[in-house]
């Protein structure tokens, strides 16, 4: 009975019936936890500096066949020093022990894991060593076996899970005045945007930047398309800070585009709905004030966060989206998730409008890095969500409808909006 090697050496007369693909996934793609015990995640070596015998090293993928899976691990480690690390696999730990050569990198062998069932899988790499002992720096995890056939994992050293956009479809001769939106934060890992109220020249919503700080962020872009240095941004080109609320910062920005930047720190909780207000008011046909207030869930009042002039615009809001966005890759592991509800449109005239319509987007890295990324429905509202290595996805441009709610804002004790236009 024909018996499957997967060798080169084997005379493709028969048909191989297993697949056993080998899988290298580099260590610039794990997650350390806790993050902040010394050892690092380099994009060049893979994990570094790792004496800390506290901070465990993962791997997150996913498995589409159950079966035998075979693990490795490529490491530098010095000659003469010793490790002792241990692999463990649905549930199933293996420990080795390794002595460094005078090799740059060697190849160590864990063995053969059973994987009985099919999606994402954590690997655990932990050191058994005493605190201080160097583990090694680790290069890549290696697999192969059945259960590697059709296997998806992230091979790219960016960990940020996807961002993920919700486009609110609005008549194209619509002059917006004023876009509001409300949102709830569901979940609240560190470096976390939920961006309520996004237009094609800025962005409003609110971040998690640390453990004790919290910010009400309000940006508008620049004219000009530079996307980097906001010093080679002319004048004439620049966003014009016009006011700011009591307490709030001021500044620029880069690196995404370049503009006018400002915040509140203001510690928003999770779970409590959060409301958020646009307002645009064309000036002269060539500039446009763009505003943006914020409902303060202490005081119970909006207030302004700030208002800019921005150059080579006088039209009105457009391109009307939200997203989340984990901002910094150390933590894209971890699930974020928001609720956006009750969104309208104010026209130039002063009536108001629901948009009760929104589509799903995504990032390049949501395209075939990471695919635990989602749009939905729950409790009436819209929801994002995106990490945590959660089964399933939503297809790029799935359109979702929400009930609508009789909540408009033209019943709200509001800030001052635009003067109406014919």
């Amino acid at each position: 009975m024909f018996q499957c090697v997967c060798r080169a050496l084997i005379v493709a007369i028969f048909v191989c019936p297993c697949v056993c693909a080998e899988i290298r996934i580099p260590g610039a793609t794990a997650y350390l936890d806790p993050d902040d015990g010394g050892a690092r995640v380099s994009a060049d070596h893979g994990i570094v500096r790792w004496n800390d015998p506290k901070v465990v090293v993962q791997w997150f993928g996913e498995l589409k066949h159950v079966g035998k899976l075979n693990a490795s691990l490529v490491i530098r480690l010095n000659a003469e020093d010793t490790s002792r690390l241990r692999l463990t696999v649905d549930g199933h730990a293996k420990d080795v022990v390794v002595t460094g050569k005078a090799e740059d990198a060697m190849t160590v062998q864990f063995g053969e894991y059973e994987i009985r069932a099919k999606g994402y899988h954590s690997f655990r790499l932990q050191s058994l060593n005493a605190s201080g002992v160097m583990a090694g720096d680790i290069e890549a995890l290696v697999l192969d076996g059945v259960a590697t056939e059709g296997a998806h994992f992230n091979l790219k050293p960016r960990r940020n899970a996807a961002s993920v956009h919700l486009a609110y479809p609005v008549p194209r001769d619509a002059k917006v005045s004023a876009f509001y939106c409300e949102m709830t934060g569901v979940e609240e890992p560190l470096w976390t945007y939920y961006m309520a109220c996004g237009w094609h020249r800025g962005y409003f919503g609110m971040q998690v930047n640390s453990e004790t700080e919290r910010r009400i962020i309000f940006s508008v872009w620049d004219s000009g398309g530079e996307a980097v240095d906001r010093n080679k941004v002319a004048a004439k080109d620049r966003v014009t800070l016009v006011d700011k609320g009591k307490d709030v910062y001021s500044g620029s920005f880069g690196n995404e585009g370049t503009g006018g930047h400002s915040h509140l720190k203001f510690p928003w909780k999770t779970g409590e709905r959060q409301r958020f207000l646009v307002t645009a008011e064309p000036i002269d046909g060539t500039h446009t004030v763009f505003a943006g207030y914020y409902f303060r869930t202490d005081t119970k009042q909006w207030m302004l966060i700030s208002s800019w002039k921005a150059p080579k615009e006088g039209k009105y809001l457009r391109g009307l989206y939200s997203f989340s966005e984990n901002f910094a890759g150390r933590n894209g592991h971890v699930v974020r998730k928001a609720l956006y509800g009750n969104q309208w449109i104010r026209n130039a005239g002063g009536e108001w409008s629901e948009l009760t319509t929104a589509t799903f987007s995504h990032d390049p890295t949501g395209k075939m890095d990471r695919l635990d990324r989602f749009m939905g429905m729950e409790g009436g509202e819209f929801f994002l969500s995106h990490g945590g290595f959660v089964p399933g996805y939503t297809k790029y441009g799935t359109p979702f409808t929400r009930p609508a709610s009789d909540r408009s804002p033209a019943k709200m004790d509001l800030p001052p909006l635009p003067k109406t236009r014919d």
